[in-house]
């Protein structure tokens, strides 16, 4: 052991695999020393493996799964992988302190108490009477293996700085940064869209406030049935999402499960935020296929309508926008994807509805000819 305490001060970077033992296996208590004051008997025992040996994994697996869940908080079982120096070093304490025999060394070897248990059979039919009267006498402490208690302590301070480590630090500052701050990658997709779409609306509302004489860009007519059937498509899912209460598929990023589940989802009470969307591209899309093959007189009507259904959208979509990264702390990338189309619909339909709006509703009898109808020609 001339060299163990030179082992223990590089001890922290072996701790994961020194002590790779299955999670079921390692309770709280684990760390307690054994001049500790136990409250309830617990028997202490060091389980020496190998990441190769197949009895090994057959003991960890098989064997005492059972036992850890017959006395739960009662039985403590450290792994020691001998494949690591740390590991090695033990062994060989344990070989010299138990007097264990050239032919019963190797792995598996269960030490508890000072009973020394070497291979799955063994383990398999004493240690379970082994617990019995351990517990009956007050518990086993940690079998006396020279370095065993050190080798503890490091373990034990080692987990304690990882832990600290990872710990976040405690959230700080105004209840809307934290709700960013939440998921700053997708909070930061959703606050771009948000301040993207009031810049389009800013935009919109200052080529109206402009007059007919400023002209707003003009895009193809197609366009504008498209975005509504994508967005109605959107809609359904997240439709379907609220009323099924089914798991979305959001992607990498987002988590659409929590805005879904939020009391934000839900309009007065009753009416999932999807549905009002089905609705909102459905009515759009009508509209447009009466403005576009219609009676001309009505033209104008569903023209200026779609344009004031896509404002309504927008303000709304601008709103709930909002919630997400501030207020709910999570975005949904299909929520965000609706906020798009829809602001789209916008920009589609502005020129459009200038137009309609400028032009007299005698324009839009029916003895114009399509040629004739600024509002068709500006789509």
């Amino acid at each position: 052991m001339t060299s163990f305490h030179n082992f223990l001060s590089r001890f922290a970077r072996f701790t994961p695999v020194f002590f790779l033992f299955f999670p079921v296996f390692i309770q709280p208590q684990v760390f307690v020393q054994p001049q500790v004051s136990l409250a309830q008997p617990i028997v202490q025992a060091v389980l020496f493996y190998s990441p190769s040996c197949p009895h090994c994994h057959d003991v960890m697996e098989n064997v005492l799964p059972p036992l850890v869940k017959k006395y739960p908080n009662q039985l403590d079982i450290v792994g020691i992988d001998v494949s690591h120096p740390v590991g090695l070093e033990l062994y060989q304490a344990a070989i010299i302190k138990f007097n264990i025999p050239e032919t019963r060394m190797g792995v598996p070897t269960l030490i508890v108490a000072n009973e020394v248990l070497v291979g799955t059979d063994e383990i398999e039919i004493l240690f379970p009477q082994i617990i019995e009267n351990g517990l009956a006498k007050g518990g086993f402490a940690w079998p006396d293996i020279p370095g065993l208690a050190e080798v503890l302590d490091v373990q034990e301070q080692a987990v304690n700085q990882v832990t600290t480590a990872q710990e976040p630090p405690p959230p700080t500052g105004p209840a809307f940064v934290q709700n960013y701050l939440r998921d700053p990658v997708a909070n930061s997709i959703a606050v771009v869209v948000l301040v993207g779409m009031i810049v389009c609306a800013a935009l919109v509302l200052f080529s109206y406030l402009r007059g007919a004489e400023h002209k707003f860009i003009s895009f193809p007519e197609w366009l504008l049935p498209v975005a509504a059937i994508l967005g109605f498509g959107i809609a359904f899912y997240m439709s379907y999402i609220e009323l099924t209460t089914t798991t979305a598929v959001c992607g990498p990023i987002g988590d659409c499960n929590s805005v879904q589940e939020s009391p934000y989802a839900t309009l007065f009470g009753f009416l999932p935020v999807g549905v009002l969307g089905m609705i909102g591209y459905l009515a759009i899309l009508i509209a447009w296929m009466l403005k576009t093959y219609g009676p001309k007189t009505r033209q104008k009507f569903f023209t200026i309508a779609i344009w004031a259904m896509a404002w309504f959208g927008v303000l709304f979509s601008i709103y709930l926008t909002f919630l997400e990264p501030f207020v709910i702390g999570a975005a949904c990338v299909w929520c965000i994807s609706s906020a798009i189309v829809i602001t789209a619909i916008l920009l589609f339909t502005t020129q459009p509805a200038k137009a309609a709006l400028a032009m007299d509703d005698s324009a839009f009898g029916d003895d114009i000819s399509d040629e004739e109808i600024l509002v068709k020609d500006s789509l």
